[in-house]
């Protein structure tokens, strides 16, 4: 079952050479930067920036708009929450059960390109690849513009990347990052969307004339 689903009938290690054979000095500085900002430990700073970010879009609404606008922001703030603990409640129990070799112990360590502190063990699923998804999956329904959803997906894919580029995982820990991630994500979206707007309709229903 692994060799299909993980190995992909050797797939997965030749993609990895693919890309983990490709640096430059320019190259290596992307895939560092990449990778520092999908970090689960930027948490609080992401939180506190989307927090700031949807206190002034809120102030800025037009009455018309301000309940719909403030929900949405409320909503997403809380779907990024709740995400990123029920995400990292995830990794602690997936990671240590599969306990998947990461490339420097999987592979000959000389067929190996790794910057940075050598990482052997818990190899799936990436928890770099589910917290940028994480990100970008949170505050998706904020984008207004095409652009914006493009740089989204742009960021995912990058620190996907570098995860592998870095020798730090397989493309199989990558994907299976996103994928787990992203279900989190909607499911937590569509439990706080229905618990937000039920208590809107029930207080619409039950106000006052």
């Amino acid at each position: 079952m692994k060799w299909y689903l993980y190995d992909w009938g050797g797939l997965n290690v030749w993609i990895f050479h693919l890309i983990n054979n490709i640096h430059n000095g320019f190259i290596d500085s992307i895939m560092l930067a990449a990778t520092a900002a999908a970090s689960h430990h930027l948490f609080p700073w992401y939180l506190a920036i989307l927090s700031l970010i949807a206190t002034r879009a809120i102030a800025r609404t037009s009455n018309g708009q301000a309940d719909t606008n403030t929900l949405l922001w409320i909503s997403t703030i809380s779907v990024f929450s709740v995400a990123y603990l029920a995400d990292g409640w995830l990794l602690g129990v997936v990671k240590p059960f599969f306990d998947f070799p990461r490339p420097p112990l999987a592979l000959p360590i000389e067929t190996v390109y790794i910057i940075g502190e050598a990482e052997y063990h818990h190899s799936l699923p990436s928890g770099h690849a589910s917290f940028a998804i994480l990100i970008a999956a949170s505050i998706w329904p904020l984008f207004v513009f095409p652009w914006q959803k493009y740089v989204a997906v742009f960021f995912v894919v990058l620190v996907g990347i570098s995860r592998i580029s870095l020798g730090a995982h397989f493309p199989s820990d990558v994907i299976a990052g996103w994928i787990t991630c992203w279900l989190i994500v909607i499911l937590v979206r569509s439990i706080i969307n229905r618990f937000v707007y039920l208590n809107v309709y029930y207080s619409s229903v039950n106000r006052v004339p």
